[in-house]
């Protein structure tokens, strides 16, 4: 499967770069699906929801379903947080998959940084990031020549995500 990574720290323009880069990629003809970590504790289901409802009861797993789309929320209840291998493996096949946080995992990814956070910079430490989106230049890492666009260059990430994606052995999950 392949895929590729953002990451950067909160704040740094994440969700914004991939919402801006997503339709420009499925404008070029490939479909595309994403996954996000969120840091946070966090519901997509609301209390007098049925669905809701249903997990509140104790339900280990809800389907809900329309015209338009389904989801399945599966409730953990003490269990480990899946990992991004695990959650990779319940996505239909598609042409490319972007992954949104997930920055400890060894896939290929794009560090996405904004200055303003004054956070340290993840590609020094991180020998997967192969390209980085920031709004200032990078500090240069010996030994590594990294790709680097503008944050606010979506066309440029674009084009990045594109050519590691021709070379599709760039974007798949280590061994």
């Amino acid at each position: 499967m392949r895929l590729i990574g953002f990451a950067g720290w909160s704040g740094a323009g994440k969700t914004t770069l991939l919402t801006r880069l997503i339709p420009r990629l499925v404008a070029r003809g490939l479909t595309v699906s994403t996954i996000k970590h969120a840091h946070h504790r966090f519901d997509l289901d609301q209390p007098g929801k049925d669905s809701y409802e249903h997990r509140a009861a104790g339900a280990a797993q809800v389907l809900v379903s329309s015209a338009q789309r389904w989801a399945l929320m599966t409730e953990l209840r003490g269990a480990p947080e899946p990992d991004l291998r695990f959650l990779l493996s319940r996505l239909a096949p598609v042409d490319l998959v972007l992954v949104e946080g997930f920055k400890r995992d060894p896939l290929p990814k794009i560090e996405v940084h904004r200055a303003a956070n004054a956070k340290p910079w993840l590609h020094p430490e991180d020998p997967a990031v192969v390209a980085v989106a920031a709004d200032v230049p990078p500090p240069p890492v010996a030994g590594r020549a990294l790709p680097w666009v503008g944050l606010d260059d979506v066309e440029g990430v674009a084009e990045l995500v594109l050519r590691f994606a021709a070379a599709a052995e760039t974007l798949s999950w280590p061994s």
